[in-house]
């Protein structure tokens, strides 16, 4: 194999990565996923509230999810303040 094939092939394994690493990155900010870990976590609260005996689990179970919603949700703005700070 020459240089310039060489060449090509690694190109090519970089362009396959970079499309990998986008992908990951539009899942990571995307409705889709924020909805599903908000009700996967509202479906684990009320069983685990079920499970502890305590009172009205599917109302009572809304508060925490909406925390660890909102908790995630202001993870971006720090994450810029700290790469802001980082350079």
């Amino acid at each position: 194999m020459n240089k310039i094939e060489q060449l090509e092939k690694e190109i090519n394994k970089i362009k396959d990565r970079n499309k990998r690493v986008e992908a990951d990155k539009g899942w990571e900010t995307s409705w889709t996923r924020k909805v599903l870990v908000a009700l996967l976590t509202y479906i684990v609260v009320v069983i685990f509230f079920f499970a502890a005996g305590l009172p009205k689990p599917f109302v009572n179970s809304l508060v925490p999810t909406a925390g660890f919603v909102l908790s995630t949700a202001s993870l971006p703005f720090f994450k810029r303040l700290w790469l802001k700070y980082q350079k």
